[in-house]
């Protein structure tokens, strides 16, 4: 090729890849200010565009013109986050993927785009919708500080914004270093600034040695050492009517749970399948709640929210007669790093070195989300070694003849519109492998194109992939907003 027009189509790209930049630049600005000045969110579908790079966001913007087949550009997200700026908004959580999306598909029926906009987010605007949603910031405290207890407070503390929702303010620990709690305190804090899986935490983490609290970023954080919850009275603390995450699994039924139920405290909110209590997972049951009689509940497993999400959308649209499901799953703080004894079978060979067959309850849990499928469904488990990242296979018998495009299209729509956005992302890569749901915020992330259909058109098989961890904690705290009556106005 002539060295003249490479060097034109070079100079092009770099042109335009500046002007994306500069673009991106006064997004994240307006992003920021209707965070802090509005307490209003804007997303990308499902992707926080608060706290990124101009890269990321260019990234983003690509990943959201393939997913919704829309020529989304960056330049049209700041177009419209300039419109929104000038709207008198409620508190809310905006997917300006959604609007863009909408946008291009309706442009010519609008004189411009803020009648547009004042047409798409009616309900949000004005004083009648800010007296609407009035929202009582809601303290939490988190019992146990382990895999899912620092993710959470990475979450919480990340989501604070003008604390107008969940802050987070105790953690309370187990203590292992009775003689001098000051390390101890260090090394958690240690924990939570750097992971290996996850990364490092974006913000600043201090130690006060005189009050035992974290200072993380905007938020002092009280550390509180008890042996048992009953040791605790949370007023002392100037915790009242907070939400309590027990992420520790000491205790899993009504009874054990409720001693959590000291005074600061209104809620319990277990990280794992509970015995006598509501198992909830967002998106799919969480009606079921009664905001004054059920003051302890669970947010079942990661498992069951995995799958809860897909197995309704088919079970509603084709119907399951029955099936099996097969999880393959990271290994966890409960098997043994080398050989060792296990009280559990399989369980005492090295967890990063073996594959080790196990169970799952997850096949009977999802019945407690979704009643329709009691006896329909059986199921097993293969731990595998890799620390974080799953797989839910799942071969199921459906009423309705079908095929891979109707069932592909049915769960692109569902990522895309409805009640279950939040939970359930759509994935064409033909390249995704389990390191690459590390980070994903949804519950589900349905691999189309593993999707199988046996000649009757009624055996389908479905690949479902999850973060137990990241994923899992983002349910987790969907529900603590929502029992704490925090939720804002959302336009997904």
């Amino acid at each position: 090729m002539d060295a003249k027009i490479l060097e034109t189509q070079f100079e092009t790209h770099l042109s335009t890849w500046r002007e994306d930049e500069k673009a991106a630049l006064e997004l994240l600005k307006i992003v920021g200010d209707l965070r802090f000045d509005n307490s209003v969110e804007i997303i990308l579908f499902r992707r926080s565009l608060y706290d990124s790079r101009p890269t990321k966001v260019i990234h983003d913007h690509h990943f959201a013109k393939n997913y919704s087949k829309q020529p989304i550009t960056v330049q049209i997200s700041l177009a419209l986050a300039k419109a929104i700026n000038k709207l008198d908004l409620a508190p809310s959580r905006i997917d300006i993927g959604k609007l863009a999306t909408r946008w291009l598909s309706s442009e010519k029926k609008w004189p411009n785009m803020e009648a547009f906009l004042a047409n798409e987010l009616s309900s949000f605007i004005g004083q009648e919708a800010k007296d609407a949603k009035v929202i009582k910031p809601k303290d939490v405290v988190l019992y146990g500080f382990g895999r899912i207890g620092r993710l959470a407070a990475r979450f919480l503390i990340e989501m604070t914004g003008r604390g107008e929702q969940l802050r987070l303010k105790a953690i309370v620990l187990r203590p292992k270093n009775k003689k001098n709690p000051y390390e101890e305190l260090k090394k958690r804090a240690s924990l939570l600034r750097k992971d290996s899986i996850h990364g490092k935490f974006n913000g600043t983490i201090t130690v006060d040695k005189k009050t035992n609290q974290l200072i993380i970023n905007s938020s002092r954080v009280q550390v509180i050492f008890a042996s048992n919850p009953s040791e605790v009275d949370y007023t002392e603390y100037n915790i009242n009517d907070a939400i309590l995450i027990d992420n520790t699994g000491a205790w899993r039924d009504k009874e054990s749970l409720s001693i959590h139920l000291r005074p600061g405290i209104k809620q319990v909110l277990f990280t794992a399948p509970g015995k006598g209590i509501k198992n909830i997972v967002h998106g799919i049951n969480q009606r079921e709640l009664d905001f004054e009689k059920d003051t302890i509940f669970c947010a079942a497993s990661c498992t069951t929210n995995a799958i809860a999400p897909v197995l309704k959308v088919l079970n509603d649209k084709l119907g399951i007669v029955n099936g099996h499901l097969e999880t393959i799953h990271a290994y966890t703080n409960a098997q043994n790093l080398l050989d060792n004894y296990n009280s559990k079978e399989r369980r005492g060979s090295a967890a990063a070195l073996n594959m080790v067959i196990t169970s799952t309850g997850a096949a009977d849990a999802v019945t407690k989300v979704i009643p329709s499928l009691e006896g329909k469904l059986t199921g097993s488990a293969i731990r595998v070694p890799t620390p974080d990242g799953s797989l839910a296979v799942m071969t199921l018998n459906v009423e309705k003849e079908t095929s891979v495009k109707e069932i592909n299209d049915i769960m692109r729509e569902a990522s895309l519109h409805g009640e279950l956005v939040e939970q359930i992302k759509y994935s064409i890569s033909k390249e995704f492998v389990s390191s690459d749901v590390i980070g994903a915020s949804v519950a589900s992330v349905f691999d189309a194109p593993s999707t199988k259909v046996g000649k009757n058109g009624k055996i389908i098989t479905v690949y479902v992939w999850y973060d137990n961890e990241y994923g899992y904690t983002r349910q987790v705290l969907r529900l603590a907003k929502y029992a704490s009556q925090v939720r804002r106005f959302r336009y997904y």
